[in-house]
């Protein structure tokens, strides 16, 4: 058995966000948020936050961080790397938002009106499908990629509370 240190230096790319000082918090260069219609009643804001989430991690690899395990050896799924911002606002700021986003070309997930009728994936995209996209019927967008982009995509709304 060797026993003696590795002097050899780190050439593994470091692909852990940039922190300063170790007590410093860790600052992203990176956004993910969600915006909901202010309207919605509190379990359809859950709801539609989980789903639209989801569109981004299994759209952004890189935004899932690495499998956890508890003291006893117990595995548990990845997570995002980063916190998930929740911001709200009128229908109109979200038709804006959305308009955006599209401009912007960020990766972005959507939930429309109509998918609380729906039942499954199969239907939930069929109903997307059906309107133009001036004319979807938005109650959420999630949205990734630069801060500065994500920030102005945003313009209008106010954090979830």
């Amino acid at each position: 058995m060797n026993t003696e240190p590795n002097t050899e230096p780190n050439t593994e790319p470091n692909t852990e966000p940039h922190a300063e000082p170790a007590a410093a918090p860790v600052r992203f260069d990176t956004k993910i948020a969600v915006l909901l219609r202010e309207d919605l009643a509190p379990w359809q804001r859950l709801n539609v936050t989980a789903f639209l989430v989801s569109g981004l991690g299994s759209h952004v690899p890189e935004v899932i961080g690495e499998p956890y395990e508890d003291a006893d050896g117990v595995p548990y799924l990845p997570m995002f790397r980063q916190p998930v911002l929740v911001f709200e606002g009128t229908k109109e700021t979200l038709t804006a938002a959305h308009t955006r986003a599209l401009a912007r070309a960020l990766p972005r997930s959507v939930f429309t009106s109509d998918l609380f009728a729906t039942g499954h994936d199969r239907d939930n995209r069929a109903a997307v499908r059906a309107v133009g996209t001036a004319d979807l019927d938005l109650v959420g967008l999630a949205v990734y990629g630069p801060r500065n982009a994500v920030d102005k995509i945003l313009k209008g709304a106010r954090m979830h509370r």
